[in-house]
């Protein structure tokens, strides 16, 4: 690797220390359905999210959505032995549901043609972080 790369993933290095986040990739749900609860959880208490995905009537997406915010919440721990979750006033400072890749499938249609099916994925990105940061 030359010497511009290694200075350039020095710093996404050390940029990346201080944000706690939890990626799901080629998750197998429309990122239309994933953005219907995004959109929700986006600057909620980690607690409320967390509810708010117990409870909600797209399980599928739910369930998804729940382990990835208690993924990040472990990252968050991970970085901040001896900080109490709930000293930090955890919340979703930013939630992104971007597309993934699409299986192309083929169902037969009357008179002898042929419709495409677009089965579509997503990639997920949510990235914690704490209100009051004078305590870490």
């Amino acid at each position: 690797m030359g010497a511009r790369k290694h200075k350039t993933a020095e710093k996404v290095k050390e940029a990346k220390k201080n944000l706690y986040f939890a990626k799901l990739n080629n998750c197998p749900t429309s990122p239309r359905k994933m953005r219907l609860l995004a959109d929700i959880i986006r600057g909620e208490n980690v607690e409320k999210a967390l509810h708010i995905l117990k409870t909600s009537s797209k399980r599928q997406s739910a369930i998804r959505l729940q382990k990835l915010v208690l993924s990040a919440i472990a990252n968050w721990q991970a970085k901040n032995e001896g900080v109490r979750i709930e000293d930090a006033d955890l919340f979703i400072k930013e939630i992104k549901v971007d597309s993934g890749r699409q299986i192309k499938r083929i169902r037969t249609a009357p008179q002898g043609r042929a419709n495409r099916i677009r089965k579509r994925s997503n990639h997920v990105t949510v990235i914690i972080d704490s209100r009051n940061k004078t305590d870490i």
